[in-house]
């Protein structure tokens, strides 16, 4: 059976790309012009990002080399340390919203310096899979279709890379701990 599953995976992606056009060929449907003029449609779409882009960057950075970030997790640190969380991983809880190559960046450095079979290093990959990006996937997705308002929307963003973060915690201790 784990042959069987590992050939299907194997194959498709490479299936699913040469079926797509030929399916569209079959029906008559001008595949390249289609393509082309999608094309045009998603350049529109990455310009119109641009302005959304270069502002939440610009606040990320802000945050980060003003020292804010380093005093939200030196208050964060102690309280979580107490309740059982690695203080190592409280700033990833933190990063994982708002940045994911700052992130990505700060799990492969916990990694690397505990190990990835460590409580650490498993708990930090158990968050970096169980989290988002909130800041930027609002961005891009209400950038895109012009939305100003984003109402509850960042709230249970958060809320739920809370619930990621402290579950991630949780099942680590109790499957590894």
């Amino acid at each position: 059976m784990y042959e069987l599953v590992t050939a299907i995976s194997a194959w498709m992606i490479p299936a699913l790309i040469a079926f797509i056009p030929l399916y569209a060929a079959y029906r008559k449907v001008p595949v390249y012009e289609s393509f082309v003029e999608g094309a045009k449609d998603g350049f529109g779409t990455a310009v119109g990002l641009i302005p959304h882009l270069v502002g939440m960057l610009t606040a990320i950075a802000m945050f980060r080399a003003s020292g804010a970030m380093d005093m939200v997790v030196g208050i964060i640190r102690p309280l979580c340390e107490r309740l059982g969380v690695p203080g190592e991983v409280v700033p990833l809880g933190l990063l994982r919203p708002i940045t994911g190559a700052g992130s990505l960046a700060y799990t492969t450095d916990l990694i690397k310096t505990h190990g990835p079979d460590s409580m650490i290093g498993r708990i930090a990959s158990t968050i970096q899979g169980s989290t988002d990006t909130t800041l930027y996937v609002l961005t891009v997705y209400f950038g895109a279709v012009g939305i100003r308002r984003t109402r509850y929307a960042l709230k249970v963003g958060l809320f739920s890379d809370l619930v990621g973060f402290v579950a991630s915690v949780a099942v680590c201790l109790l499957v590894f701990g």
